[in-house]
């Protein structure tokens, strides 16, 4: 589109749209904290040329606010809803069906008759679901708070711009603005509900105001003629061809609508089994995780993002140590699987071997095959006497190996490689609820998921998180607040499984008859920042527990208040929860499987649990479990908080999606240097200079070194102390990853058996330095822009070629 051009004060010329520039990014600044119009308008004077066209022009305004944000974390929102501006005139303008560009006030009037035009497209383009205009739309557009749209960071709205909001499949253009994205949302999330109305206005409520978010599967399709709104599928893949070959199908259908995958491979035989069928031996699991490597390859979810899975494996199968070099760049590339995560399901024996520098022995699963349904006590008197049957040579398929051997191998390739996870299997099964209805035989691809599976159960959960930076204040947790989030998060998973479109029937079959939900939460380092506290600090991990045990409390009376009115889950008889065991409860019966020494866990509660326990007795659970911290990767970018229970990263870095590359600034680090006059151009480049770490800066003061400290700064027997306090409150797991700035064989071994001892269920990633810095320029350098550029990666323990985990590498987003 051409332009008319007007003379310039500066002597050039610029285009027409100009004023209307000058008046938005005016607009934009409005409220938001030390920035200033004309900062952003003298980065635009950069950027303007003879004949820009109003895109480029509107791209060009944000591109100028990005650029601040290194020294002013505000510019974020501004840059947020500059790019806003640009959405509302694509969305508007292609409902209208020609050019339209509202302001923010102009929008904010008429968003109610944009909803219905919306909403009207989107059903006649055959994306949203027809149920959708049976809604009372006076009551729900009377609802929206347009103003909403402007609590965004630039990283927030550019990750619902880039992946959520609809767009027409065939023009390619948004046609979804924020508010009616949660609106959409919650309605899908209501359909069922009795007074649907009320409660799309509720659900609506905790979305839009970010103290709750649920997880990318929900959030993709809610609403939707597909409603394929779960998180994370489990399945086990039995010892039968047949069922192996219908394991990679079932792998590409759930993987298909953004599902990822945790499949438990322990059933097939090993290396050298004999076949009965064809009188041959078997070559193992390992070809067969290579085909199931080319399928998560293969199914890429629509474009939206990568399909992805991971495959378990038990530390006694006899393909272990090829198992553990699936993700090695070396060696031959068909006994590989570089696009695969792989995770260790470790039994408490195995440690108890590595303790005492025993021999372990590896097994072919044909030949024992009831280990792989055992744990505890009952799996460690099973695995001796195959042990002696061996020993007389009654087992065919066997190999001795030192148990401390295998383990440093175990380690070296997590560090080598950031695979495979190191699991366990006995604090997964002695403290699930559902020990009545079935083994937990691996978690999930990320590591927070404990469910029973199969061969005719596809394990289902469905993912949401609290925003716990939302409910905390100076003065500590706002606990009604989280009585009152938590309350309606437990219902909106709950309904998420009577909604859900399944596209294999051992998921339906399975979700609808334990009725697992997944309950996490957010931001935990925004909430230690506000409350003051440093991340390695005993009131870091007494907070942590005191958060999870509240979170844990309401989420499990909102189950059990949902079973009063709904009905209890069908499985529920037989359970833990039905003998009024909780899973606090559940800590005694590791305690006690394991023995002396093997567990140190904090036992200390604060909240009425007895009450609780006799509610649950006597009104049951609607849901099987109803909690798991998961890394929330996405959806934490959207609320502009820290992932999970991630201590911080950095105070200054670049981070790279699949949105693009984006300057993250502290904002509680800065608000903390103004305060204290430190904050300007010297720290920015100080800050820079060090990777975002503030150790080395003299000015600062040591208090805020400690608040701030830095995940590679961080001790990890903290991060696990923390998680340590969490675990005792949850039924599931928590994705929990390990940072090491200087890894050593020793401390590798050291912090692995702590999480151990600590009653850990499961660790994630164990991460390294990163490969992407800050650049080291200062503001006066060529533009002042923070860039990626590339560090040297550690040196590894044995393959110099093979490169750690890293923290830069793009984000799991397959559970949230």
């Amino acid at each position: 589109m051409s332009v008319e051009t007007v003379p310039s004060r500066l002597g050039t010329t610029r285009p027409v749209p100009w004023d209307r520039a000058e008046r938005v990014v005016r607009e934009a600044v409005a409220g938001v904290p030390d920035t200033s119009a004309e900062a952003v308008l003298a980065e635009l004077e950069r950027d303007v040329y003879d004949g820009i066209g109003a895109a480029d022009l509107a791209l060009a305004q944000v591109m100028a606010a990005r650029t601040l944000v290194e020294r002013e974390p505000g510019y974020s929102f501004v840059a947020a809803r500059l790019l806003l501006d640009a959405l509302r005139a694509e969305a508007v303008g292609y409902l209208a069906g020609e050019h339209r560009q509202p302001d923010h006030p102009e929008m904010a009037a008429s968003y109610g008759d944009y909803f219905r035009d919306y909403l009207r497209r989107g059903i006649e383009l055959r994306l949203l679901s027809d149920e959708l205009a049976d809604f009372d739309l006076d009551t729900l557009t009377s609802a929206l708070r347009p103003e909403r749209d402007l609590d965004f960071g630039l990283l927030g709205l550019q990750t619902l711009y880039d992946r959520y909001l609809l767009r027409d499949p065939h023009a390619g253009i948004p046609f979804e603005l924020p508010q009616a994205f949660f609106l959409r949302v919650a309605m899908g999330l209501a359909l069922h509900e009795p007074d649907r109305d009320a409660r799309a206005v509720e659900f609506y409520e905790l979305l839009s105001t970010q103290r709750f978010m649920a997880s990318t599967p929900t959030l993709f399709n809610s609403g939707t003629r597909r409603p394929q709104l779960s998180s994370c599928f489990l399945t086990t893949v039995s010892d039968d061809l047949a069922d192996i070959f219908a394991s990679y199908r079932n792998n590409a259908l759930l993987a298909k609508y953004s599902g990822g995958l945790g499949n438990d491979w322990t059933p097939v035989r090993g290396l050298g089994a004999h076949i009965q069928g064809t009188g041959g031996s078997s070559q193992g699991v390992v070809p067969f995780l290579k085909i199931a490597n080319d399928t998560t390859v293969a199914v890429n979810q629509g474009g939206k993002r990568k399909g992805a899975a991971c495959a378990y494996l038990e530390t006694w199968h006899i393909d272990v140590e090829e198992f553990l070099d699936l993700r090695k760049n070396t060696g031959d590339d068909r006994r590989r699987t570089h696009d695969m995560n792989t995770a260790n399901w470790v039994p408490d024996e195995f440690l108890r071997r590595v303790e005492a520098d025993a021999e372990w022995t590896l097994f072919s699963p044909d030949e024992v095959p009831d280990l792989h349904d055992l744990y505890g006590n009952a799996f460690a008197e099973r695995y001796r006497a195959y042990e002696r049957a061996a020993d007389a040579g009654e087992i065919r398929v066997f190999r001795r190996v030192g148990a401390t051997q295998l383990w440093r191998r175990m380690l070296t390739m997590l560090f080598e490689t950031g695979h495979p996870w190191i699991t366990f299997k006995d604090p997964a099964n002695l403290r699930s609820p559902q020990q009545h209805a079935g083994v937990v035989h691996s978690s999930n691809l990320c590591t927070e998921i404990t469910l029973n599976t199969g061969p005719d159960e596809v394990a289902v959960c469905n993912l949401g998180s609290v925003n716990l930076a939302r409910h905390v204040t100076a003065e500590g947790l706002d606990g009604e607040q989280l009585r009152r989030t938590v309350t309606t998060a437990v219902r909106m998973l709950d309904n998420v499984i009577d909604i859900n479109y399944y596209t294999v029937p051992e998921a339906r079959r399975s979700n609808l008859r334990h009725r697992p939900v997944g309950l996490g939460l957010m931001g935990f380092s925004d909430a230690l920042a506000e409350l003051g506290l440093p991340q390695a600090s005993d009131e870091a991990v007494e907070f942590a527990d005191r958060s999870a045990e509240a979170l844990s409390y309401h989420a499990i009376a909102a189950s059990a208040d949902l079973a009063a009115e709904r009905g209890a889950y069908p499985s529920f008889e037989g359970s833990l929860w039905s003998r009024g065991v909780l899973p606090i409860d559940s800590l005694r019966l590791l305690a006690e499987a394991r023995g002396a020494g093997e567990l140190d866990v904090d036992t200390s509660a604060t909240l009425d649990w007895d009450g609780l326990r006799e509610r649950v007795r006597t009104s049951g659970m609607r849901n099987s479990n109803v909690l798991a911290i998961a890394p929330t990767a996405t959806i934490s970018n959207i609320c502009g908080v820290g992932q999970s229970i991630e201590p911080l990263f950095s105070n200054l870095f670049v981070k790279s999606n699949m949105s693009g590359e984006f300057t993250v600034v502290n904002p509680h680090l800065v608000r903390d240097l103004k305060r204290r006059g430190l904050w300007g151009e010297d720290m920015v480049a100080q800050l820079k200079l060090h990777d975002g770490v503030l150790g080395p800066i003299a000015d600062v003061p040591d208090d805020l070194k400690a608040r701030y400290a830095t995940a590679f700064e961080i001790d990890s027997r903290w991060l696990i102390d923390a998680a340590s306090r969490r675990q005792k409150w949850l039924d599931q797991a928590q994705s929990l990853n390990l940072y090491l700035a200087e890894p050593s064989g020793r401390a590798l071994d050291a912090l692995y058996r702590h999480a151990w001892r600590s009653g850990l269920k499961t660790t994630y990633y164990l991460r390294s330095r990163a490969a992407t810095q800050v650049e080291k320029s200062t503001l006066s350098g060529t533009d002042g822009r923070l860039n990626a550029v590339p560090a040297a990666v550690p040196a590894t323990v044995a393959e110099p070629e093979a490169a750690a985990c890293r923290i830069d590498e793009p984000d799991c987003e397959a559970c949230q």
